[in-house]
């Protein structure tokens, strides 16, 4: 009976286990098959280098969206710079320097700034930091490529700095000591020892801060102006693809082109997500292995 039951429990927790991956492969089957269609009357390459976008053109409806890769491509990197140091920079902080009171205040912070809607991030980019940025600079708007970077910038910094964090507490005691032992001050322990060590965490904290703000969608659409466009600067309103899809596709009728060129712009906001997150575990997995650390 109690070998029944242990493997009842099995098979129920095998499921579970297995579920995630089914709805994974059942979310890349329906956005590949969406956008089959646009895909062979466009074409995958002029769909993806063309800078043209007037899917609601009858007599000849273009789909191109480099203009809205190049805008996430900004805006993303723009974030990135905004992210990374203050990301860091507060989970080593955290870690090496605050008082155990400090800390606990400190990660609390992180984790309620973390939990905080993306919507209500993209109000305050609204309503406060665009017009800022647009008297500040003197700019025509202050809804452009520079505002949105600022925003998901912030947005990201929780996501960064949690896991940032969490790889330098992991990083054993014995190689600190190790290099106090030999001579090493506190500084030079943590530039050469600790962040070494915890380059898996850190570089796995990066790439998913940079999934983060890839895969935003209301905030950009409310801060970067909505311009399917090259930009001319990173003050220039933009369009990211993440914010076309959310802002038509309640126009776009069901099964129509339009409709197959939003599924597959998902695709492949899809398909570089997956990129990122590949391209964080072999990072993280080649330092584990460097470090021995690999179970």
């Amino acid at each position: 009976m109690i070998r029944t039951r242990e493997n009842i429990y099995k098979w129920i927790f095998t499921v579970l286990a297995f579920s995630s991956l089914i709805f994974l492969l059942g979310i890349i089957v329906v956005l590949f098959v969406e956008s089959i269609p646009v895909f062979r009357s466009t074409g995958l390459f002029k769909f993806l280098f063309s800078r043209n976008w007037y899917p609601t053109n009858e007599a000849n409806p273009e789909f191109g969206i480099l203009s809205m890769l190049v805008g996430s491509f900004v805006v993303t990197i723009g974030a990135m710079l905004v992210a990374i140091p203050l990301g860091i920079g507060s989970a080593l902080y955290i870690h090496e320097l605050a008082g155990d009171k400090q800390k606990m205040y400190l990660k609390n912070i992180v984790e309620v700034l973390g939990a905080v809607p993306s919507i209500v991030f993209g109000f305050f980019g609204m309503v406060i930091i665009s017009p800022f940025i647009q008297q500040l600079l003197k700019i025509p708007t202050g809804q452009c490529a520079f505002t949105g970077a600022v925003v998901l910038g912030i947005m990201a910094i929780p996501t960064v700095c949690s896991i940032a964090e969490d790889a330098l507490s992991v990083v054993p005691k014995a190689f600190r000591e190790a290099s106090f032992a030999l001579g090493a001050n506190r500084w030079q322990t943590l530039w050469g020892v600790v962040i070494p060590a915890a380059g898996s965490g850190i570089s796995t904290a990066l790439m998913l801060g940079i999934s983060r703000v890839v895969g935003e969608t209301m905030t950009v659409l409310m801060v970067t102006g909505g311009a399917a466009a090259i930009p001319n600067s990173i003050f220039s309103p933009v369009r990211p693809m993440t914010s076309t899809i959310a802002a038509e596709m309640g126009e776009a009728v069901v099964g129509g082109q339009h409709y197959h060129a939003l599924f597959a712009i998902g695709f492949v906001l899809f398909v570089i997500t997956l990129v990122l997150n590949l391209v964080a575990e072999i990072i993280s997995r080649r330092y584990r292995l460097k470090l021995g650390l690999d179970l």
